[in-house]
């Protein structure tokens, strides 16, 4: 069995001591993940505060080299990657492969950009500058459902505009981080990339640290209101991706067979645990009924097992803790609505839930209200449009929602109306390095990805010039 270990100041190191990191589809043991210790975490910190001046002092082309290098590494492993991806994420390993492609063009994405000064105005009395400077250390705490793509989706942006980083996984998904440490201890310097495990016990550690200026955290919203607390102390700045309970409207002029697959791709993409996934599905009484006989045929029709197996489309829930949590969902479910597709959860080892849709249940419902995070799909059947946007937008979170129709115009109408950050026409969790990604609500802070999710790791500044001054002659 494989030994894993952490990259603290360009050295690979144990752990203080480790946990297991089992297989969710089978519940077997993959590897033993080291556990930092808080003097751990602070040679970390310190090494990244060491390594900073000199990293920064690199120009953009430099930096972006470098991180360029670490995704020809990822390149030439892909397949290792994904393999564990599959074993200890539990994604099917054409999934697991995707991100593995994804997390090198986000990467490489971010390794090309360049912040240059901008000119704000000049006349013959004033000159006004804006310079954009690195923070410093930057720590990213990644969660587990997208590990290497969200590891180096932090990283990227982090290191090329010139701040040192802190990368910690989460404790159930830490092995990819891990062996792209070893990668990583080969190209950069000393300090600049550390990648420390742990068992859920050093957030607060992190988060409070005196000596990181920045978190970016990805995770649940009850998480990230601490994380917000923690660092008051400190006026860190933030960027926090926070809870979604995506919704969906779909408009009286949609073909249902037509939007079903589009519509069913979005809400179980990942077994739907991504924090932007289609999770509330409101439909036109008109259309309704015919709307969830296609998407619950699509959902009885999907092989869900094993990722490592051939043929199975959607893998395990990730852990044993969400999938008590998305056991409930489903309990909740059967006793308001009435289940249309899987529901039932099978015996034996492993984390397995099938894709479970919900009809002729409403708002109130807590698989309705709440974020299940899971393979759970409820459809909501509406009459009035108005009172569909209220109801969408009668939610704590506001990170994604999408409108279907055959009419462009009335779908961006509503789209206006939609309180997230993004709302898609006629699909739905579609994203990329280059395309800003905004919280509202209670759904995060700051944004993710294109430049003003690069502008997040720096530090604006001014210099204002007084060109009319004059040495006074002595």
């Amino acid at each position: 069995m494989k030994e894993y270990k952490m990259l603290i100041n360009g050295q690979l190191v144990a752990g203080a001591t480790s946990i297991e990191v089992i297989n969710p589809a089978n519940e077997q043991l993959v590897a033993h993940c080291p556990v930092a210790s808080e003097a751990q975490l602070d040679e970390a910190v310190a090494a990244a505060n060491a390594a900073f001046p000199a990293w920064a002092a690199h120009s953009y082309a430099e930096r972006g080299a470098l991180i360029k290098q670490l995704c020809g590494a990822i390149a030439d492993n892909a397949e290792e990657f994904a393999q564990l991806l599959t074993q200890e994420q539990g994604k099917p390993l054409a999934a697991a492969r995707d991100e593995v492609m994804f997390a090198q063009y986000f990467a490489n994405y971010f390794a090309e950009q360049t912040i240059e000064p901008e000119l704000l105005s000049e006349d013959d009395n004033q000159r006004l500058e804006v310079l954009r400077r690195p923070l410093g250390v930057v720590a990213g705490i990644c969660p587990w459902n997208f590990p290497l793509l969200i590891t180096l989706y932090k990283l990227a942006p982090a290191l090329v505009a010139g701040n040192t980083l802190i990368i910690k996984p989460a404790p159930t998904t830490p092995l990819t981080s891990l062996r792209l440490a070893e990668f990583a201890a080969e190209i950069f310097p000393a300090g600049v990339v550390n990648i420390i495990s742990d068992d859920n016990s050093l957030g607060q550690a992190i988060t409070s640290h005196p000596g990181i200026a920045k978190i970016s955290f990805t995770g649940s919203t009850p998480t990230g209101k601490k994380i917000m607390a923690s660092a008051a102390g400190t006026l860190k700045r933030l960027t926090l991706e926070l809870g979604g309970n995506d919704a969906a409207i779909v408009l009286d002029d949609v073909d249902p067979k037509a939007a079903a697959e589009g519509i069913f791709g979005a809400s179980f993409i990942n077994s739907g645990q991504v924090c932007i996934a289609l999770k509330r599905l409101y439909v036109h009484d008109s259309i309704y009924d015919q709307l969830c006989a296609e998407i619950g045929a699509l959902a009885n029709a999907a092989v869900v097992g094993d990722g490592s197996r051939e043929g199975v489309q959607f893998g395990p829930v990730q852990n044993r803790m969400q999938y008590q949590k998305v056991c409930d969902y489903i309990a909740d479910a059967k006793a308001n609505g009435n289940i249309i597709a899987g529901g039932e959860i099978p015996a034996g080892p492993g984390f397995i839930v099938p894709l479970t849709v919900v009809r002729d249940i409403t708002d109130g419902a807590r698989v309705v209200d709440e974020e299940p995070f899971g393979p759970v799909l409820p459809i909501v059947r509406y009459s009035d449009l108005d009172d569909a946007i209220a109801r969408a937008n009668a939610s704590e979170f506001g990170l994604g929602g999408s409108v279907w129709s055959s009419n462009p115009e009335r779908a961006h109408a509503v789209a206006e109306q939609l309180d997230t950050g993004t709302v898609w026409i006629n699909q739905h969790c579609a994203f990329g390095p280059n395309i800003p990604f905004p919280p509202a609500k209670q759904s995060g802070l700051g944004v993710e990805w294109g430049r003003e999710g690069l502008l997040e790791f720096t530090a604006m500044k001014v210099i204002n010039i007084n060109k009319a001054y004059s040495n006074p002659v002595h």
